[in-house]
């Protein structure tokens, strides 16, 4: 990637902020795209990014958008638009051919899915989809998959509000293991990525924490992490749904997300762990502890 080239980030939300600061610590030159020009867009111009407005789903503003560019980064916040915007991107990218990488962050629910599997959400459906475009378009894609964040409200907002007041983490995970990652060590495996896009081009990575665990785990590392007994209550899917998923006023298309991310992580199809985060960084994923041990003003607070 020549020094000149920016990085084009869609998506700057939390993975995409942090790989920005991350490209720009090793001053590589980052153009974001934005919808809007609001105090979020100066903050990243604060940051060194160039900023740009514009619409994933709009191709003339995607043309722009790559105008110079040799490596990007594909992330949308969870969306019915997911699949337009990624058929957009892949089209307006394949008649551009400018690209080294298209880095395109998908979900590690994908690795179990198939063509006619119906148990995924209508959101990890549009996933499974838009990787199948992005490869159909013969561009140098690289599949980013993580699995579920830590940084996700399950993991912090919910927590931290049941923690303050029983000491407890309610959610309908049954007795199922996960193994959750830390936004920034998924950031840095991107970073690393658009840093140096020439090897990783064609490759899928799965990232998740160093370990699974179940949720009594989870509570134990919480109760090391923040020096008080921590325990886990599982909740029934539905009263929690009804009690507090539904009391959120999400869009459908979210709360549906969320609903089947909780029976998939009852079912087990969250127990997978990878030690991609080391070998393509060097550095392991936080564990849960660390993560929880860095906020803890905020889930005691």
């Amino acid at each position: 990637m020549a020094a000149s080239n920016p990085v084009l980030i869609t998506g700057a939300g939390g993975v995409g902020r942090n790989v920005l600061e991350k490209l720009r610590a090793r001053d590589v030159p980052v153009r974001v795209m934005v919808r809007r020009d609001d105090d979020r867009a100066a903050q990243l111009r604060a940051l060194g990014a160039e900023v740009v407005l514009g619409d994933l789903t709009r191709p003339e503003t995607v043309a722009v958008a790559l105008e110079g560019v040799r490596s990007m980064y594909f992330a949308m916040p969870v969306s019915p638009d997911h699949l337009l915007a990624a058929t957009v991107v892949a089209s307006v990218a394949r008649e551009y051919g400018g690209l080294d990488a298209l880095v395109d962050m998908s979900q590690m629910t994908v690795s179990q899915m198939t063509a006619t599997s119906t148990a995924e959400s209508r959101q990890q459906r549009l996933h499974w989809l838009a990787e199948q475009v992005f490869d159909w378009s013969g561009l140098p894609v690289v599949h980013i998959r993580p699995t579920s964040f830590l940084d996700n409200p399950l993991f912090t907002t919910l927590p931290a509000q049941t923690i303050r007041k029983r000491g407890t983490i309610e959610l309908p995970f049954g007795t199922g293991r996960t193994s959750p990652i830390a936004v920034d060590d998924v950031a840095r495996v991107v970073a690393t990525v658009l840093h140096d896009p020439a090897p990783h081009a064609g490759h899928v990575y799965e990232l998740t924490g160093p370990r699974t665990v179940d949720m009594t785990e989870m509570a134990d590392a919480f109760s090391k992490a923040l020096g008080r007994p921590i325990s886990y209550v599982d909740v029934p899917l539905e009263q929690w749904r009804n009690e507090v998923l539904s009391t959120i006023g999400l869009p459908s298309h979210i709360e549906q997300h969320i609903v089947t991310m909780c029976r998939l992580h009852q079912q087990n199809r969250y127990d997978r762990a990878s030690d991609a985060v080391e070998r393509l960084t060097g550095v392991p994923a936080s564990t849960i502890e660390d993560f929880v041990a860095a906020r803890k003003d905020f889930y005691l607070a």
